[in-house]
């Protein structure tokens, strides 16, 4: 009998979710019968030979793409007290976590997602099904001076008002910018890929962006490439925010 790999992976126990199998053929960790499968929806065999090469313990790809952000922009999350928007299994809350972050409130409008480790950690805060659109600085009883934000579909320029009235003057906002949720389905290809083969969609992205955030004295520092791209093949991209004073308000 044939089977997607991610699903036999998953049901296998391999991994604990299709999600993390399908995370882990993506960045090149499974091979079947000797060959390198990269797509979650290769069919395979019951009966083929699967190897799993050492994976680096994250709860998602997530991380990586914090990571990146927060070496490239050089900012120091030691000892801040943080906002995670999109937190899904926190792949972000555990990167500023192993960077010395003193507190994280996960946020996720879903339920039963933050895995285990993070959620047990005593510096985080789980705030599932919790719209984030909705949170105000009120909500929070200390000062939260980082926000990172990776949501899908929905524009992240609709979060952009929570955040600015969560972080006080000269706090941080990186975000990830995902481009199929913010250029429209007539830009979408069959296959869920943006189309932009000269890169003026991006820029157009990049741009809008900056401006809607700037409506919410947010003023974008910084945009470079995610090193990963997302679960279903289109490219990334991460930004950086800095809250200033009443630009527009």
């Amino acid at each position: 009998m044939n089977y997607r790999l991610d699903i036999l992976l998953h049901q296998k126990g391999y991994f604990e979710s299709r999600n993390k199998a399908a995370n882990a053929i993506i960045e090149g960790t499974i091979t079947v019968n000797g060959v390198l499968i990269q797509k979650p929806s290769f069919v395979i065999e019951e009966d083929a030979v699967i190897s799993i090469s050492k994976q680096e313990d994250y709860v998602s790809r997530a991380f990586k793409k914090l990571a990146s952000a927060l070496d490239s922009f050089k900012i120091d999350v030691k000892d801040v007290i943080a906002i995670d928007i999109g937190a899904s299994t926190g792949g972000f809350t555990q990167c500023l976590l192993e960077r010395g972050a003193k507190k994280v409130y996960a946020v996720d409008v879903g339920v039963g997602q933050l895995h285990s480790s993070i959620k047990s950690d005593n510096r985080v805060v789980n705030m599932e099904s919790t719209n984030a659109r909705n949170l105000r600085k009120s909500d929070f009883s200390e000062k939260i001076s980082l926000a990172v934000m990776d949501v899908s579909f929905i524009s992240q320029s609709k979060i952009y008002p929570a955040v600015s009235d969560i972080l006080p003057v000269g706090g941080t906002l990186i975000s990830l910018v995902k481009p199929q949720f913010e250029v429209g389905r007539e830009n979408i290809g069959k296959n869920g890929i943006v189309k932009d083969k000269n890169g003026k969609l991006i820029l157009s992205v990049n741009t809008m962006l900056a401006e809607s955030a700037f409506q919410y004295s947010l003023v974008k520092k910084a945009f470079t490439d995610s090193p990963i791209t997302g679960g279903d093949g289109n490219k990334e991209y991460l930004a950086l925010f800095k809250k200033e004073q009443n630009l527009c308000l």
